[in-house]
């Protein structure tokens, strides 16, 4: 008999640059969690439906392609998965409300943040929503 894989954890990425949005899989796969990419907040928003609660964190831009913006996918990200750790990122100020524990960052960010933030989700996660020590 096969032993069965351990799950992963998954984090969503959306980003409408592709450097970007390839360079934060990277650094997520490295780190040993699950990515799934989209360009725009509306093909996030088909993801969200289907997998919210399998995700442990959802990065996003403000500006994306599409009619939807970062900061509107925040606050339907927290409708489905309250407990997903969500970064709303852009090189510009931020003039819009986010949603409560919703994570606003200025580019540039540093890289190593990134895997800081999804290991804290991972381990949140597995620990009951306890925060790492």
């Amino acid at each position: 008999m096969g032993q069965s894989k351990p799950h992963r954890a998954t984090a969503l990425i959306v980003e409408d640059d592709p450097m970007q949005r390839n360079m934060i899989c990277l650094l997520l796969e490295e780190s040993e969690v699950d990515v799934i990419e989209c360009e725009s907040a509306e093909a996030a928003e088909l993801v969200l439906e289907r997998a919210a609660g399998s995700l442990v964190l959802m990065m996003t831009d403000v500006q994306l392609a599409g009619n939807m913006d970062g900061v509107e996918l925040a606050h339907i990200a927290r409708k489905y998965n309250p407990e997903m750790g969500v970064i709303v990122t852009s090189g510009k100020p931020l003039h819009q409300e986010l949603p409560d524990g919703v994570l606003f960052w200025a580019k540039p960010w540093a890289p190593l943040d990134v895997i800081r933030e999804a290991e804290r989700m991972v381990y949140a996660r597995e620990h009951g929503g306890e925060q790492r020590p």
